[in-house]
């Protein structure tokens, strides 16, 4: 069976073997694919547009008119920040040569060792595409990622608070994680079973959403959470956001096959198919519960969807997914609607509430989805029991890790430079008390 999401990267220092190789080596050495670099380089085009403008306006919609700028300048900077830490050793520590099951080494520290000859694998063997495209496509995994964990904090967090945070969660949660899942020699790449995660189900919205969960918990409530109307400013922002995020997704999950082929047009399809379900299922569900069936409710069920189907992207046939975005849609709005305005928290924008449990149910559910008899692309001997241990286990592990990672990433920034605004900036708005700037000038 085919291992999704190979992180293995052939002739990483392929400029220095083909120097000490003989003239007939040279000759035989891979030489990277146009088709499958140019889709590649699309694709991480795409995903960068899922943060910004895509996150930032999804997020920004959501909150009050005076944080409205707040919420921009955080994800653009927090995913600025993310980016340039991926170049200097975060790329290493995730998909470095040699290391252990947790961490890779340090050995491409600042990018040693690699040029415009370099390469990276795809899934075919003798296919390869250059290696800072990969580079610079897992680039894109890491910054949303961390952007991600913003939509539980927005309205309170302090911006210096929200920067050190990145910096320590970025080290010692993201980026074991994404060694873990992902590269060739990590502990969940090599678990028996392999652990499926097509696009990041475990890496990115586990690892977002309960980190969120983490930061919520300690950073507290907002003001006048649950006494005052905080409503949503904008909801046309909102949908914009949506309809970048859902366009981006598709360099996401269809990028994740590292090739312009059959599996990327898999991955496409049910990408467009599950974040449908999510729609519709999550408007019916808000009808379900004696509600409106609202847009607010559409967007998020496009969000529960396109999560959902992360993981199983390359692991689902079409109808299988359609089943995956609709179950995660009824649960994450649940959760929402019914579930969370009992509770004490306030996971401001339900990073939590789509993301952790949406991807969940969708790392759980991808066991499911490679079932033949759903369309799916498990063989005909495929195991489910074995499988779906798996995928609990996976599940055990990023939960635990990123729950752990995140508090002593929150402690370590709470202890330094703070967590929280003041009472004073969280009633005038964190546009002017934390940047001096507002989103809107009448």
């Amino acid at each position: 069976m085919k291992q999704i999401i190979r992180t293995a990267l052939a002739l990483g220092v392929a400029a220095t073997a083909a120097a000490a190789a003989p003239a007939w080596a040279q000759a035989a050495a891979p030489v990277p694919n146009k088709g499958d670099t140019a889709w590649m380089m699309t694709a991480t085009v795409l995903v960068m547009t899922m943060i910004v403008p895509g996150l930032a306006l999804f997020y920004g919609g959501l909150v009050r008119t005076k944080n409205m700028l707040s919420v921009l300048t955080q994800i653009l900077a927090v995913a600025s920040f993310a980016m340039i830490i991926w170049v200097t050793y975060g790329y290493t520590m995730a998909f470095g040569d040699g290391g252990n099951a947790f961490i890779a080494g340090f050995n491409k520290l600042f990018l040693a060792g690699v040029n415009a000859d370099s390469t990276a694998a795809t899934f075919t063997d003798g296919v390869v595409i250059p290696e800072y495209v990969f580079i610079a496509f897992q680039m894109t995994f890491a910054a949303i990622t961390v952007s991600l964990v913003v939509g539980g904090l927005v309205e309170r967090m302090k911006f210096a608070g929200l920067m050190v945070f990145a910096l320590i969660w970025l080290t010692i949660v993201y980026f074991p994680i994404a060694h873990m899942v992902w590269a060739g020699n990590g502990l969940l790449f090599n678990w028996q079973p392999a652990a499926l995660d097509f696009a990041g189900g475990t890496v990115v919205h586990i690892n977002a959403g309960i980190s969120a969960l983490v930061g919520a918990i300690i950073i507290g409530p907002r003001l006048g959470y649950k006494k005052e109307i905080m409503a949503p400013h904008s909801l046309v922002m909102t949908l914009i956001g949506t309809g970048l995020l859902w366009v981006g997704w598709f360099g996401f999950n269809a990028g994740s096959a590292l090739e312009a082929n059959g599996s990327a047009a898999l991955a496409m399809i049910n990408t467009f198919v599950a974040t449908a379900a999510g729609v519709l299922f999550w408007m019916l569900t808000e009808r379900m519960l004696g509600h409106k069936g609202s847009m607010l409710g559409a967007c998020s069920g496009a969000i529960a969807g396109l999560v959902a189907v992360t993981p199983a992207a390359g692991n689902s046939g079409p109808f299988g997914a359609i089943l995956l975005g609709a179950i995660a849609a009824i649960i994450c709005a649940y959760f929402v609607v019914a579930v969370k305005p009992k509770l004490s928290l306030d996971d401001s924008l339900d990073a939590f509430g789509i993301h952790g449990i949406g991807g969940i149910v969708g790392s759980i559910g991808t066991a499911f989805t490679m079932l033949p008899g759903l369309g799916g692309p498990g063989a005909a001997d495929y195991a489910l029991g074995p499988q779906l241990v798996t995928q609990v286990v996976a599940v055990l592990i990023s939960v635990a890790w990123a729950g752990v990672g995140s508090a002593i990433a929150f402690s370590i920034a709470k202890a330094t430079v703070g967590l929280r605004v003041s009472e004073e900036v969280e009633r005038e708005g964190l546009d002017l008390g934390e940047h001096g700037e507002r989103a809107y000038n009448y």
